[in-house]
């Protein structure tokens, strides 16, 4: 039986890997699980997921449900591992199916998972369609009166964004940020040689990195795994994700201490 083991920190997670190989399980495991690794589990499902919820268990939450999303990974028994009682709680409100358990009990509790194989699962709502019933507008945090700074935008920004609340005022190729900023990837090589201004400015404003979509045809661009990455090792950690529009997806982003601090 094949195990793949989902968790932030390679150090950490060697007792839950030495656990399951205890066992008699088969672990894949790495510590970075990007857009390759998530193509290469939908090709090659393994028989169980174990998610780690005692680092970045947001994380650990939106990969549960991209999994209950893609029909070749839906079926596949998901157990999640430790985390505090409360971040817990909340990833159990969307996958209350899911097995929870602790690395002291991993093993009894993936032989149950297992046993439930094939079973019909929930499949939540994917994170990209929770609020499009809302505006741009809304699903950015744009307010009355705010100021919306644009980095890099495309030439029909203005279709992107849509109407604005009242006295909202944007703010083209803006040196500065604003109350909101939204900043507009085009392609991988933009990104990293502006990650060291992106970190500074995530401390200054609400700040959105906008990427395009993947289209059929379309030259391979950014994927949510890459920008979430890319800023993940500066030092920023991802707290919103949205679908602004058919074309554009949009990720928020704070400095990780700030972020801790509520902001």
């Amino acid at each position: 039986m094949r195990v793949r083991l989902i968790h932030w920190n390679s150090a950490e997670a060697e007792a839950c890997v030495v656990t399951l190989r205890k066992a008699g399980f088969e672990v894949d495991y790495a510590e970075k699980f990007d857009s390759a690794v998530f193509r290469a589990v939908k090709q090659s499902p393994p028989d169980a997921f174990v998610i780690d919820l005692s680092r970045l268990p947001s994380h650990g939450r939106e990969i549960a449900t991209a999994l209950r999303g893609a029909r070749p990974t839906r079926r596949t028994p998901i157990l999640f591992v430790d985390g505090e009682p409360e971040k817990v709680e909340k990833v159990r409100t969307q996958l209350p199916d899911a097995i929870y358990t602790d690395t002291k009990h991993l093993r009894s509790a993936v032989r149950d998972a297992l046993a439930r194989t094939g079973e019909a699962p929930l499949v939540p709502v994917q994170m990209m369609d929770r609020y499009k019933e809302r505006t741009p507008a809304q699903k950015l945090g744009i307010k009355e009166n705010s100021t919306v700074a644009l980095i890099e935008p495309p030439v029909d920004y203005g279709r992107v964004i849509g109407s604005l609340p009242s006295g909202a005022e944007l703010r083209e190729d803006s040196p500065q940020a604003g109350d909101v900023t939204l900043w507009f990837l085009h392609d991988p090589e933009s990104l990293e040689p502006e990650l060291r201004r992106i970190r500074a400015m995530a401390s200054m404003t609400k700040l959105w990195l906008l990427w395009q979509k993947q289209r059929a045809g379309r030259k391979a661009g950014l994927t949510q795994f890459q920008v979430r990455e890319c800023c993940n090792a500066v030092g920023l950690v991802d707290y919103k994700i949205c679908s602004v529009n058919d074309t554009w997806s949009a990720m928020a982003f704070a400095p990780r201490k700030a972020h801790a601090r509520g902001k």
